[in-house]
Order: structure tokens, then C-alpha cells, then sequence
């Protein structure tokens, strides 16, 4: 029988999370060489499949667009029911048979948490995995955890089994090309590095918006909320990412330390509080009528480190929003030159963007071409997702490449989401009854009372899209004088002034 350098095995193989993300991710990277030739998953499911009918079934559901024939090649399926122990003994005989003393193991959680308890002790008891294995490695999904109490439980508990150094926890926010690219941002180029303090930024804007409701969620969703499912875990590592000292090394525990030091000092306005839902979530399915939950946040925060004492990091997500976009607004302070000017100078900005399409911008003040002495505020603008149409990684893909090279510093470490729950679990002491909101027109004068700007703050419009690229020259028309955007520069960087 054949051997394998890479076995992948996946508890929760006929989920949603297993056939939206994880089999096309093990698709595409098998084919572009990214994973090991000899690689075999195993998909564990309770329903009598033969490893055809499994992949037809989810092709049927439409879930699989694509690598069919390589699953086909790289996917066995092994019907059991995780929750019973004489179930472990013939999938631990099969493992044997396929590997040899260096293969690297995954084990795939894609279940409900509250199986977790009972999945783990069976792997330990039937020796599936070994603790401390360094081939063996363990995988889960967010969320670790409703609350400080339960995560506690749940790290316990694996930590009877595994070492920490097999576990790997996924939020797969960490794997979006923006994400990753944030310390490169900061820590590679020294016209940030040297102004990154409070001394010349005022203040910091992490905004996570959809247009969509729950989307069926109704069970996970209603025992969350947006506070749980995006604060606690997305919004909150991306302040640590843009607030942290420059980490000794980028090894993974090196940046994590700097992470959780930020974590530490991590507090809020309980005042700048606000709880919204949008009208009609009482009519989803699934939903209680007379449900509290929140679908909308926003909050004031601040990190009490000598770097960045004093400036407020404002803090938003929601559902039903007006439009999806997930960036981080870093405004500086005005220049003491400003005031010398008789002119409506504007605040320098650098925009993150981190979707729908990955980018960085810069605006500054320049002025208008032609004999008027006036101001405007200009972008300078490089869309990464428009440059490298086709060669982006999708998160999955970019974070299971990780795991089977060991390289953990996408992945979350036990203290930093300690710190990050302790810190949800004190809002939640202050949380308010949610307000109702229609749309975003209703939030924004909320907002602006706490922070003296009228919500969205102007967020990049990129002027080429995803699906085209940047294949066509598109001209920017400002005054008498004209922008191209030129598809074919090496490092492009877009210029155009922003719309009033």
C-alpha cells in the first residue's frame, strides 16, 4: 500500500466549513505543488458514502466549483461516528497503514466546539495523536470560547491532550493578504515606523462592515452577537497587529509576545458604547422575538502603551450596513505648517485595506492645478488584489500551507485570545439594549457625536475591479490635467484626488 508524506484528516467532513473552504483550499494547493505529491485526506462523516458519492454529493450542492479531478485523486472517505469510541480503532489502523515514521499529520476539527471534549479524549485514548507529536498537529476554528470561563475550559481541556506547540487555532482573518501584510507595512518602511506614536498619529479606525444579515445562522449567530463574533476575535488582532512594538524576530512567538503585550493594555470608553440591530432580525429564522443580540458595534478604545497612551482607536462592525469593507483608517495629526496656510488643509491619512480588494492608500493635501490657490486632498493609491489578479491567496489556503510547514504566526496563541476575552467580558458588563436601525443612515449621528466625523470617513474607491483587473487604462480627469492609470507598471502606484 502506498505511504503518504502529508494525511489530512478531517473531523466534519459533509459540513459547510469542509466543502465552502477547506476542500477547494486543498485543491488548489495541491495543484499549483504547494502541498506534498503524495498527500491523502480523509474525510470522516457519519452518512454511508463511498468516496464517489461523497464527492458528488457535495459537487450536487454546489460547493465545489472546482478541482474536482484532484479531490477526486487526493480524497478517501471513512464513514464513523465520532462520538463513539469503537469508532477510533479501525480509523487509527487505516492512518498506520498510510504513513511512515516522518508524515506530517493534520487533524482537521471543522465540528462544534461542544464536541470537542469528546473528539479529544478519544484521539488520546485510541493513540490517533500522540502529545507531544510534532508531526501531529490539531486544528480548529474560532470560536474558542463564549466568554473568558468557557475558552478556559476548552484550552484545559486540549492541553490534557496536546502540547500547544500541535495546537492550531484559526482565525482566518490572519490569513487575508492585507492582514499578513500590515507589519510589512509598518516595520519596512521607515516613513511610518518613525511617525507611528502618539506624538504624530490622532487617532485609529478599524471598520469591519457587511451588507448581509445572518445568513441562517440563527443558532450560532442569536448566543453570539457581533461583539463575540468580530471584536473578540478579527477587530482585536488587528489592533495588536497595527498598536505592537517591533517584535525581537518575526518567528511566531516573538510577534505574539508584542501582540499580547498590547492586549494587556487594551481599554474602552464605556460611554462610547453603542448597540444596534437591524430592523427585521426578529423575522429571521431561528431568532427569538424578543432577542437582545446585537448586530452592530462601535467603541472607543485605547492602549495605555507609552506609544500609543492617549489616542483613541475607534472600533466598528454590523450587519446591513451600506456596503462590505474591511480597512483600518491611521489619521495623522495636522503639521504645525498648516496653520500657516489660509487654506481648508486636511489631515494625512493611510488606508489599509483589507477587503473586498486588498490596497493601500495615502491621501495628502496638494494643490489644485491652475492659476486658484485652493487645496484638495489627493490619493496615492496601490490596489494589490487589481495588480495581482489571479495570483492571490485565498485566507484557507495561504493558513493550511502554514500549518503543514509548522509556521504559526497566523494562527492565535491561548494568552492572546485570554486577554482578548477578559477584555469582551468586561464590555459586556456595559452593554445597552440594542438600538434599531433600518440602515447605516440611522447609526452615523450616533457616531458622530462620540467622535466629532460623520462615519464612513472616506474609504478608498479602487478604480479597477477584481473581476476586470486593471486591463484597461482608465483616465482621471481633475481640472485640466489628467491620471493614467497604466496597468503595466511594475509597481504601480494610482493617483487620483478624492471626491468631495
Amino acid at each position: 500500500m502506498m505511504v503518504y508524506d502529508l494525511i489530512i484528516t478531517i473531523f466534519g467532513a459533509t459540513g459547510d466549513l469542509t466543502s465552502r473552504k477547506l476542500l477547494p483550499a486543498f485543491a488548489k494547493l495541491y495543484g499549483e505543488k504547494q502541498i506534498p505529491e503524495k498527500t491523502k485526506i480523509i474525510a470522516l462523516g457519519r452518512r454511508p458514502y463511498t468516496d464517489e458519492s461523497y464527492l458528488e454529493t457535495m459537487m450536487q450542492a454546489g460547493k465545489i466549483t472546482q478541482g474536482e479531478e484532484i479531490l477526486k485523486e487526493l480524497v478517501t472517505y471513512f464513514p464513523m461516528e465520532i462520538t463513539e469510541e469503537d469508532g477510533y480503532k479501525p480509523l487509527v489502523s487505516m492512518v498506520e497503514s498510510l504513513k511512515h515514521q516522518e508524515t506530517r499529520e493534520l487533524y482537521y476539527l471543522a465540528i462544534g466546539p461542544e464536541l470537542f471534549p469528546i473528539v479529544t479524549k478519544y484521539m488520546n485514548q485510541s493513540s490517533l495523536v500522540i502529545q507531544g507529536n510534532a508531526n501531529q498537529s490539531i486544528v480548529f476554528e474560532k470560536p474558542f470560547g463564549h466568554d473568558l470561563e468557557s475558552a478556559r475550559a476548552i484550552n484545559e481541556m486540549l492541553w490534557r491532550y496536546f502540547d500547544e506547540k500541535q495546537i492550531y487555532r484559526i482565525d482566518h482573518y490572519l490569513g487575508k493578504e492585507m492582514i499578513q501584510n500590515i507589519m510589512m507595512v509598518r516595520f519596512a518602511n521607515r516613513i511610518f515606523e518613525e511617525i507611528w506614536h502618539n506624538r504624530s498619529i490622532k487617532n485609529i479606525k478599524i471598520i469591519a462592515k457587511e451588507t448581509e444579515g445572518i445568513l441562517g445562522r440563527a443558532g450560532y449567530y442569536d448566543q453570539s452577537g457581533a461583539l463575540k463574533d468580530m471584536v473578540q476575535s478579527h477587530l482585536l488582532q488587528m489592533l495588536s497587529l497595527i498598536a505592537m512594538e517591533p517584535p525581537l524576530s518575526y518567528f511566531s512567538d516573538d510577534v505574539k509576545d508584542e501582540k499580547v503585550k498590547v492586549l494587556k493594555h487594551v481599554t474602552f470608553d464605556k460611554d462610547s458604547l453603542i448597540f444596534g440591530q437591524y430592523k427585521g432580525y426578529h423575522d429571521e429564522s431561528n431568532i427569538p422575538k424578543d432577542s437582545q443580540t446585537e448586530t452592530f458595534v462601535f467603541l472607543k478604545a485605547f492602549v495605555n502603551t507609552p506609544r500609543f497612551k492617549g489616542v483613541p482607536f475607534y472600533l466598528m462592525t454590523g450587519k446591513k450596513l451600506d456596503k462590505k469593507e474591511s480597512l483600518i483608517i491611521i489619521e495623522f495629526e495636522e503639521t504645525s505648517e498648516q496653520r500657516k496656510w489660509n487654506l481648508p488643509l486636511s489631515t494625512n491619512k493611510l488606508y489599509i485595506k483589507i477587503a473586498p480588494l486588498d490596497g493601500v492608500g495615502l491621501v495628502l493635501n496638494s494643490k489644485v492645478p491652475g492659476l486658484r490657490d485652493d487645496v484638495e486632498e489627493v490619493e496615492l493609491e496601490y490596489c494589490i488584489a487589481c495588480h495581482a489578479v489571479g495570483n492571490l491567496s485565498e485566507a484557507y489556503e495561504k493558513l493550511i500551507k502554514d500549518i503543514t510547514g509548522h509556521h504559526k504566526t497566523l494562527f492565535t496563541r491561548w494568552d492572546e485570545i485570554e486577554f482578548s476575552w477578559s477584555l469582551i467580558d468586561h464590555i459586556k458588563k456595559y452593554q445597552k439594549e440594542p438600538i434599531s436601525y433600518q440602515d447605516y443612515e440611522d447609526l452615523k449621528p450616533l457616531i458622530q457625536d462620540l467622535t466629532g466625523e460623520l462615519m464612513p470617513w472616506k474609504s478608498m474607491m479602487y478604480l479597477c475591479s477584481l473581476k476586470k483587473g486593471c486591463k484597461s487604462i482608465k483616465i482621471v480627469p481633475t481640472n485640466n490635467l489628467f491620471f493614467p492609470i497604466i496597468p503595466t507598471l511594475r509597481h504601480p502606484v494610482l493617483t487620483k484626488p478624492m471626491s468631495k
